[in-house]
């Protein structure tokens, strides 16, 4: 149960069962005020004589109302509220009128009981409306059209959410009779039939074939709501038919239709441009292999160890920047996580670099830190470069060892340690200073396409800790969802 059915409990004098079919009845409160272009609102007896609760209350989407909503649990005097209470002691309809603020163009009013089981009034529904909007032809059948929906949920439970959603202001909406006569159509369905070459469906009976709603007659037999996406003409619509049930009986049966045509094709669009962006993103990390794969073969060509050393470095280089787009080919978003970019140049490295012999420990510890793609493929440089310093100058004379990095976020910044147990850096080391190519490309990276900070410092072996700020309102919300 709902917030409704907790206002009930706390509120009122309403018993348990009664509370489920108050609650039953809010759970199609949002379509109801739809159906009926007013504000519903649902009144209990307070346990206080006299005294009216709000449980639930809904603004309809398909027509502005400009008076402010009740605050759900409030009390209300029934004196404040005549129609309402003469309805919770009459059990019968009643229509009004009302100044929801002094000096306010009156409110039409339409107030419907709700009933228990045993046929006892428990609640009632008040539909609010402007009298412009009230006088507009066939709003009385939408109104009671929306009660009777009321009605059906509050007799047999809760109903699916998905299809007993809320309207749009381009819904078309359809009544149909008891007779499977089509008694009422708004703009927005007029609009979608006359494209299909009808100029009027009201009076039409539900067998036409030419409305094309065989959705309503199979929703009608078997008794359950149904939802379809057809295609007709040069339209796609999506429909919704939602039979009323009453004691049994079909009253009314709403059809809603709506024209998606111009939503499918934009999400085909958008499908076609990520399948591409996907392709160009694998054709690059293809092409960037092949390029390592071919410095791979000139360093086996060359005796200069030197040129070896520069050659599988670049090869890293290059190696690093494709795991990035081997990450974004086998997604549909241009965000990467830094943790698993790390981990796979972490196997990289590794595997390119290490002696067979060498026995090296990895650990990855860190919070999901998601940047988007520009900025991954920096830091996946960066992390490269700084990986490889450690396996290069951190082992000296030694066999074994560890390389780690921990990933953190602070409200500001996102913060990353590469640290190793190494030898530690020199004595008379001066990050400035350095004539190291790889060190000169992770600060130029960190500093100017980050617009971080880097620090190394020995401390029981060699960090390298980065800083870089969280600026970017696109990088949050990635992280959030």
């Amino acid at each position: 149960m709902g917030v409704t059915a907790d206002i009930c409990r706390k509120i009122t004098a309403l018993t348990p069962s009664q509370t489920e079919v108050v609650d039953n009845a809010a759970s199609v409160l949002g379509l109801a005020a739809d159906l009926a272009h007013a504000q519903v609102t649902l009144y209990a007896p307070a346990r206080n004589e006299n005294f009216l609760t709000i449980v639930a209350q809904a603004k309809p989407n398909t027509s502005y109302i400009d008076f402010k909503s009740n605050i759900l649990g409030s009390a209300v005097q029934s004196s404040e509220e005549p129609l309402v209470w003469r309805t919770l002691v009459s059990g019968t309809n009643i229509a009004g009128q009302r100044e929801w603020e002094l000096g306010m163009d009156a409110l039409e009013m339409r107030v419907y009981p709700i009933k228990d089981t045993t046929g006892r009034v428990i609640a009632a529904a008040s539909f609010e409306t402007s009298s412009q909007e009230a006088s507009a032809d066939g709003h009385g059948m939408l109104v009671e059209t929306a009660y009777m929906l009321l009605t059906m949920a509050a007799a047999s439970g809760p109903l699916g959410r998905k299809i007993y959603r809320p309207l749009g202001t381009r819904d078309g909406i359809v009544i149909i009779d008891e007779r499977s006569h089509i008694i009422f159509a708004n703009s927005a369905a007029d609009g979608i039939y006359k494209v299909l070459g009808i100029n009027r469906i009201i009076g039409r009976r539900l067998s036409d074939r030419q409305v094309n709603m065989k959705l309503a007659q199979q929703a009608l037999s078997t008794g359950q709501p149904l939802e379809k996406e057809i295609e007709a003409g040069n339209m796609i619509l999506v429909q919704r038919a939602i039979p009323i049930f009453v004691g049994g009986l079909a009253v009314r049966t709403v059809f809603i239709i709506a024209d998606v045509t111009e939503i499918r094709k934009k999400e085909k669009e958008l499908l076609v441009k990520s399948a591409v962006i996907q392709e160009i993103h694998h054709r690059v990390k293809n092409n960037l292999q092949t390029i390592a794969s071919l410095l791979r073969l000139q360093a086996r060509r060359t005796k200069t160890p030197e040129v070896k050393a520069a050659l599988r470095e670049s090869v890293n280089r290059i190696l690093s920047i494709s795991v990035v787009h081997e990450f974004l080919s086998q997604q549909d978003r241009e965000f990467i996580d830094v943790a698993e970019v790390t981990k796979n140049i972490l196997d990289l490295v590794i595997q390119n670099m290490l002696e067979p012999d060498f026995n090296i420990e990895t650990v990855l510890n860190g919070q999901t830190v998601i940047l988007p793609s520009e900025q991954a493929s920096s830091l996946a440089l960066v992390i490269n470069e700084l990986i490889q310093n450690s396996i290069e100058h951190g082992f000296v004379g030694r066999k074994e060892g560890l390389i780690g990095v921990d990933i953190a976020t602070t409200p500001e910044a996102y913060q990353i340690d590469i640290y190793d147990d190494g030898i530690g850096l020199p004595k008379d080391f001066s990050l400035q200073n350095t004539n190291s190519l790889g060190l000169q490309i992770v600060r130029t990276l960190i500093e100017n396409d980050l617009g971080g900070k880097f620090r190394l410092f020995s401390r029981a072996g060699t960090h390298a800790f980065i800083t870089i700020p969280r600026l970017m309102e696109g990088v949050k919300e990635a992280k959030e969802e």
